[in-house]
């Protein structure tokens, strides 16, 4: 219920956004909902609209913010998104359960070989020291039915744990999970960067298993954007995928501005940022932003042959012409 709390005040505020919004000189405006970490292209996007000539000029967008993937799949299958962040779960989530088309216009991040992966950590102290002893625990995930539950899903069942029998799966967002787990409020939970680095330079906690275990190469997040509102307006979504690439190549090229427009989104302190942002340990990004959609056929697969979902060809997500990357 919390999630769709969240998705209902969102899209309100979007709504409500949208009525007072007027047009301007025909400018065309695309609503687009992000979260946090891992999407520094649409931060320098949101942060530094000066470098993009388009925004403001050739089209406006509307940002709002979500907790996850899974409540902007709602809200583009309700109509209230234009473009979202999206894991490849949750959009084809929204596709068999929501009836939602849409095109996989651009890639944020991925996991790569030796670069960081979503992990469950422990404290030190804790009697956990295996998959096989969270049967009984309270465990802590972003969001539930968001893009990291498929790979943690495939683990658990692997190592004999039912992720809907055998523990209690509570949402805790990435930024309050250190201190759900060192607070014990949870006996296990999910750390994405910065927020790991941040908890690793305290000390007393301790990783469980990580995602990459369950399914290496792992796309996180790509972006999405409804079928119906990429076929009324292409030269729109041209403009805004041309943006999406360009910032991806400033986000990469500059890494010393793009740790400062991090910190003005994420709030995190650049000594923890720089431990990690843009580096080895780091997620994979695409210089061009450009979707691996062979990869994202492979998890596709993987969820159908553990049934949680039914086969899916990601060609039904791919347009001819409008995606990553565009210059």
């Amino acid at each position: 219920m919390r999630t769709v709390s969240k998705w209902i005040l969102a899209l309100g505020a979007a709504a409500a956004v949208s009525a007072a919004a007027s047009p301007s000189w025909g400018q065309q405006t695309i609503r687009v909902g992000w979260t946090i970490p891992a999407e520094e292209s649409k931060y320098w996007m949101m942060r530094r609209p000066a470098e993009f000539p388009s925004i403001g000029k050739t089209y406006n967008i509307e940002w709002t913010q979500f907790q996850g993937t899974a409540p902007m799949t709602q809200a583009l299958a309700a109509g209230a998104l234009d473009c979202a962040t999206q894991a490849p779960l949750s959009l084809s989530n929204g596709v068999v359960g929501g009836n939602l088309k849409a095109y996989i216009v651009a890639q944020h991040v991925f996991e790569k070989p030796g670069g960081f992966s979503v992990y469950w950590a422990v404290k030190d102290d804790s009697p956990i020291k295996t998959i096989a002893d969270l049967k009984g625990k309270t465990v802590g995930i972003s969001v539930i039915g968001g893009g990291t539950q498929g790979p943690f899903n495939l683990l658990l069942k692997q190592n004999g744990v039912d992720p809907a029998k055998d523990i209690k799966l509570v949402e805790v967002g990435f930024a309050v999970s250190e201190d759900a787990l060192r607070q014990g409020r949870v006996d296990a939970v999910n750390m994405n960067q910065p927020f790991a680095a941040r908890a690793e330079a305290k000390g007393g906690t301790r990783k469980l298993f990580s995602l990459s275990q369950a399914m290496p190469n792992i796309v996180h997040i790509l972006e999405a954007c409804r079928a119906d509102f990429v076929d009324k307006n292409p030269e729109l979504v041209k403009a805004y995928v041309r943006d999406i690439t360009s910032g991806m190549k400033k986000a990469l090229a500059n890494r010393e501005e793009t740790l400062k427009v991090v910190l003005e989104v994420l709030k995190a302190p650049v000594p923890v940022l720089e431990t990690y942002l843009l580096k080895d340990n780091d997620f994979g990004r695409d210089p061009g932003a450009a979707p691996n959609f062979p990869a994202i056929q492979k998890m596709l697969d993987i969820y159908a042959e553990t049934g949680m979902l039914p086969k899916l060809d990601v060609a039904q997500f791919r347009h001819q012409t409008i995606v990553a990357p565009l210059e």
